[in-house]
């Protein structure tokens, strides 16, 4: 496997400077993520704008989570899943809700579980969601805008979930409490 380097402030590419001083700033630390993202400067400033975005859109917080950890759990990311297990827990989420989405049980809602679903229906058909799944989802009460933020939030995973897996990124400290194993298995 490939190695890829954690970058700091005093190792990163000029250009990731003030990403970084940004990451530190709005997260109290540089997540290892974004470390590992410094090494390429378009794709760390890529996913903190998408990340912004994203908390912009019209979905509530309980819903933003829901997206992000579908997508996180579907594919499997060791680190993503315990990092917005914390992230929800800040943005005050119900626990039942992080941990439905963790343990792929039934959410609380059915506007969620149809959230989940649909969003599922984005990663695993590739955007070739049929009709009768997108009705579905407009009938739980969603709009045509939310079809769209689905993917703006697909699109931010997409870069961390991915640059995870290559580069096997490590769980921060506070996260590591939350560890998550696609298979199920203990976490330590």
């Amino acid at each position: 496997m490939t190695d890829f380097t954690l970058h700091t402030e005093e190792t990163a590419p000029e250009a990731s400077l003030a990403l970084l001083k940004e990451s530190q700033k709005s997260f109290g630390m540089i997540p290892n993520l974004h470390a590992v993202m410094a090494e390429a400067p378009g794709l760390l400033e890529g996913y903190q704008k998408l990340h912004a975005l994203f908390l912009e859109t019209s979905f509530t917080d309980e819903e933003v989570t829901v997206v992000w950890q579908t997508i996180n759990v579907e594919h499997a990311c060791h680190y993503c899943v315990p990092a917005h297990t914390g992230i929800a827990k800040s943005m005050e989420v119900d626990d039942r809700i992080t941990n439905a989405l963790r343990d792929k049980t039934p959410l609380p809602t059915d506007k969620l579980e149809a959230l989940r679903d649909f969003t599922l229906s984005v990663v695993r058909d590739r955007g070739e969601v049929n009709d009768e799944a997108v009705q579905a989802f407009l009938a739980a009460g969603f709009e045509k805008r939310h079809i769209l933020e689905v993917i703006l939030g697909l699109s931010q995973k997409v870069m961390s979930n991915y640059t995870n897996h290559l580069a096997n990124t490590p769980v921060d400290k506070p996260f590591k409490k939350f560890e998550w194993h696609a298979d199920g298995a203990p976490t330590s």
